[in-house]
């Protein structure tokens, strides 16, 4: 190696050695892409009150709202990547939005995966008004009634529209979106009788599953939900590997260094091994990843194999924003 060569390469060893043993040493920012007090919001500040402990430095959770997360994405991508400026990305920001989108980033390339935090798979739900008392019932109604059953859900694109349109290629259904300007207008009508069906969160749907205003038929994952052990999962209703879950993680803009990345990602599993932390998310309807599936080379494999699976799927249900 020439002399000069040799400078430059141990010059920034140096100086990345003395980032990873500084950092951090000011507060960080994790840019949440929806409004305070959602369930991505509350996840976020639940994780990154305990992570703080292990950084030693202030987290600061900033929301940033607007088409479908991509405004908060676009910030951060372009931030500078030295790891005071993070996203709590979720699988539409950092998955369906590249599908949906054009969006002035990569949703893949333009960031990097610091770890998985919690998944958090749907209902099935559908009003009273429906003539089915299960998932198989759903279906068959569904085939004798086509076009003429509405689904709600929280705008183009989002994982109740695209879980939705997989439910359709999967059963041979058909039946019309409503978009609305969030999930709890959706459920609004959806319990008042005006639309039929949603593909829902937990968080939302649970209140009115236990209050006898919706029935629930399915939750679209390989395991029941401990918030609601009676509702069967898709395989025992009859509609086997009809998997559909958004997820948390945590992301830094493209160009982090691996050293300050796995500082990130160590206090972020320290974290999620808390018992607390793992109540709190629990009680909120999020369902933390086993430790081995919240490394930094997890969520790079992850994030892949959903843009794999989910982007053929969006295309071909024609999903595209105006």
């Amino acid at each position: 190696m020439r002399p000069f060569a040799l400078a430059a390469a141990l010059f920034v060893a140096a100086v990345t050695t003395a980032t990873a043993q500084t950092f951090p040493n000011r507060p960080i920012t994790i840019i949440v892409p929806f409004a305070a007090g959602g369930p991505i919001d509350v996840t976020t500040r639940i994780v990154a009150d305990k992570m703080k402990d292990t950084l030693g430095q202030p987290i600061v959770i900033e929301n940033i709202g607007g088409a479908a997360g991509s405004l908060a994405a676009a910030r951060v991508a372009k931030s500078a990547p030295d790891g005071y400026t993070l996203i709590t990305g979720i699988w539409g920001t950092h998955v369906a939005n590249g599908a949906v989108y054009q969006l002035a980033y990569d949703v893949k390339d333009d960031f990097s995966p610091i770890g998985l935090i919690s998944s958090n798979p749907l209902l099935i739900v559908a009003s009273k008004k429906v003539p089915a008392n299960s998932l198989q019932e759903l279906v068959t109604w569904l085939k004798q009634n086509p076009d003429k059953a509405s689904q709600g859900t929280s705008g183009v694109g989002s994982v109740g529209h695209v879980a939705g349109a997989f439910f359709q290629s999967q059963t041979g259904t058909k039946f019309r979106f409503i978009p609305y300007r969030g999930l709890a207008p959706a459920m609004q009508d959806l319990v008042a009788g005006n639309i039929d069906l949603m593909f829902d969160t937990p968080a939302t749907s649970l209140p009115q599953v236990k209050g006898g205003g919706i029935r629930a038929y399915a939750v679209t994952a390989k395991e029941r939900l401990k918030a609601a052990p009676d509702i069967p999962t898709v395989d025992e209703a009859g509609l086997k590997g009809l998997y559909v879950s958004t997820w948390t993680a945590l992301f830094a803009p493209k160009g982090t260094s691996k050293e300050v990345v796995s500082v990130l990602s160590k206090a972020l599993m320290t974290a999620l091994a808390d018992p607390t932390v793992q109540k709190r998310l629990e009680e909120v309807g999020q369902q933390p990843y086993p430790a081995e599936q919240q490394t930094t080379d997890y969520l790079t494999r992850f994030q892949a194999e959903e843009i794999a699976k989910w982007w053929p799927i969006i295309k071909d249900a024609n999903i595209r924003a105006e």
